[in-house]
């Protein structure tokens, strides 16, 4: 028999990484303290190896793990109404570790959770074993999170963002003194939402944002794409999509799911985003850690939160997309060339993280 590293052949695949990983997300990056309350909710999609190993480390630290399982709730990333129990617990968590594939963080009870009781939230949506392994186990977070200060401050610093690939993406934007949210920073703040290390995101002014996008990596939601085989491409006119074409069936479905919801806010950019998870090297249809493969951009569509900073918009849903080898250029300098960053700050510290190709 030929045995393939990578096949999960046994129910305890990757046992010790999956612990490891647990508890450096549980005590390292959501920074959880004895005796806090830290709520973890899960779907039927989610890989219950990785509840049960953050349960764990919850408890060993001496807090209190509180785990609730509900079914998969349809229309991801909309503006669902959880189940009673659950907008209950969540509102009197200390930390807030949500996992369900079919997340609630467009809610009222996340509003009221976050943005009002001030829970630390992450959202990790459709964690399992290969992306908790992948993005946190494998990784030096306080190094990725010194290289996304970095690029938070770049960003920042530019008045003008073109992001281009051979593809075919021609997006541009102008900043305007906008911030960019670092949302792979430890779970410090109170009310402050985080995301898996190794992302930046932020949105430029949002009728700058002209020109072509293609996405060629992957799109979620719709749940029936995932990885692409054929591109997607997008035309924007002061932010919004004008034009949604690609030569396989992809692009047909993307837009018949985006036209379905009848809200013209469907169609506006929400948000640019960085991935560099050095953990994360190829696409695998899990968003969360697809947004997040080095030297990625991603981008959102639909509504936008107000941490991104941007205009700020409810709409019916929120998709993502990935293009796999952008060039980002800022003010005409180039900070990233087909996905390999060339600015020298940001390839010292890709050498420091052990980067392959740095």
């Amino acid at each position: 028999m030929e045995i393939t590293i990578g096949i999960e052949m046994r129910d305890e695949y990757k046992r010790l990484e999956v612990a490891k990983g647990a508890l450096k997300l549980v005590r390292d990056f959501m920074l959880v303290q004895p005796g806090e309350n830290v709520v973890i909710n899960y779907d039927t999609c989610v890989d219950e190896r990785v509840v049960k190993a953050l349960a764990e480390a919850v408890y060993a630290i001496d807090a209190v793990p509180s785990v609730i399982y509900t079914p998969t709730g349809t229309g991801f990333y909309a503006q669902s109404i959880p189940p009673a129990p659950l907008a209950a617990a969540v509102g009197s968590a200390d930390v807030w570790i949500e996992l369900a594939y079919a997340p609630i963080m467009h809610s009222e009870a996340y509003r009221q959770a976050v943005d009002v009781k001030g829970a630390r939230y992450i959202c990790a949506t459709g964690l399992d074993v290969e992306m908790l392994v992948n993005c946190i186990t494998k990784i030096d977070i306080d190094k990725v999170i010194e290289l996304g200060e970095y690029f938070k401050e770049k960003i920042e610093s530019a008045a003008e963002i073109v992001v281009t690939c051979n593809k075919g993406t021609n997006l541009r934007g102008r900043m305007g003194g906008r911030k960019v949210r670092h949302s792979g920073i430890k779970a410090k703040k109170k009310g402050y939402p985080v995301m898996i290390p190794g992302q930046t995101s932020w949105c430029p002014l949002e009728d700058s944002i002209e020109g072509t996008l293609v996405f060629d990596g992957a799109i979620f939601p719709p749940e029936n794409i995932g990885i692409l085989r054929n591109p997607v491409k997008l035309e924007f006119e002061s932010g919004r999509i004008v034009d949604i074409s690609g030569a396989g069936p992809e692009a047909k479905i993307f837009k018949d799911w985006i036209d379905s919801f009848g809200d013209p806010n469907m169609y506006r950019l929400a948000h640019f985003s960085q991935g560099f998870n050095p953990g994360v090297t190829k696409i695998t249809g899990r968003i969360v850690e697809d947004e997040r493969v080095f030297g990625c951009m991603e981008f959102g569509i639909g509504s936008q939160g107000v941490a991104i900073g941007g205009a700020h918009w409810d709409a019916a849903s929120h998709t993502d997309g990935v293009v796999l080898y952008p060039t980002i250029v800022l003010d005409g300098e180039p900070l990233e060339k087909d996905g390999i960053y060339v600015d020298a700050k940001a390839v010292e510290l890709c050498r420091e993280l052990g980067v392959k190709g740095y």
